[in-house]
């Protein structure tokens, strides 16, 4: 079975070498850590989460060749596989994108990690919310699939609803992304606030709003019949 969608130096050199760049990075971090690294930070910056130096420096590029990993496989393995060609290039962005911006947050952490204080609980959420800003702005030309995207028993139903959930669920990410990059500025309790309220925006809206449109297509039906 030939693969869904065209890979060539422009789609893969980016992920590639950050991949490669993390590695490389991940050696000059284990060299300089100290034994105990933070690995993970409240929400006002302070540490509250340690490993050991070997998983603060390689932890991370490990996950990021999975990541690569796995978006190399979702086209093939998908029964859908077909309709990842109506959207290679939208897929070699998202590819792209979560690569460079958790590459980023490993800079960022590792910085940290040296002894440098970056700001983390400024910059990880505005990187974040970054990503997801730009994944919003990509969702709406997901085309239906089993493996990405807003996928639940109404989107994979009709492809009507499967488009119109992710151009409505696209500005939902948009959403999600600003208040992600507005918490750390807001005071503690409205931060998290927002935070939580984004989630339930992505999560329970993007649902709601599919199941409505599977209602009023399924009655519309029905009355036609």
């Amino acid at each position: 079975m030939p693969y869904p969608i065209k890979l060539s130096l422009k789609t893969e050199v980016v992920p590639v070498l950050l991949i490669l760049a993390s590695f490389a990075l991940g050696f000059y971090f284990y060299a300089h850590f100290p034994d105990r690294v933070a690995t993970h930070w409240g929400f006002n910056g302070q540490p509250n989460g340690y490993s050991g130096k070997f998983a603060g420096a390689f932890l991370l590029p490990f996950i990021l060749l999975g990541i690569y990993a796995l978006f190399l496989a979702l086209p093939f393995i998908d029964p859908k596989a077909e309709r990842y060609r109506d959207f290679a290039k939208t897929y070699h962005f998202f590819k792209t994108a979560i690569v460079l911006v958790m590459f980023a947050v490993f800079v960022v952490a590792g910085v940290n990690n040296l002894g440098h204080p970056a700001g983390i609980n400024r910059w990880i959420p505005v990187m974040l919310g970054l990503l997801m800003i730009a994944i919003g702005n990509y969702t709406g030309k997901i085309k239906q699939n089993w493996l990405m995207g807003i996928r639940n028993p109404w989107t994979l139903s009709s492809e009507n609803v499967w488009n119109k959930t992710h151009r409505v669920g696209g500005w939902m990410f948009m959403a999600f992304g600003l208040l992600i990059i507005l918490s750390p500025f807001l005071p503690k309790t409205l931060g998290i606030a927002a935070y939580i309220l984004g989630i339930v925006l992505v999560i329970f809206g993007t649902t709601a709003y599919s199941y409505l449109l599977y209602r009023k297509e399924k009655n519309q039906k029905t009355i036609i019949n």
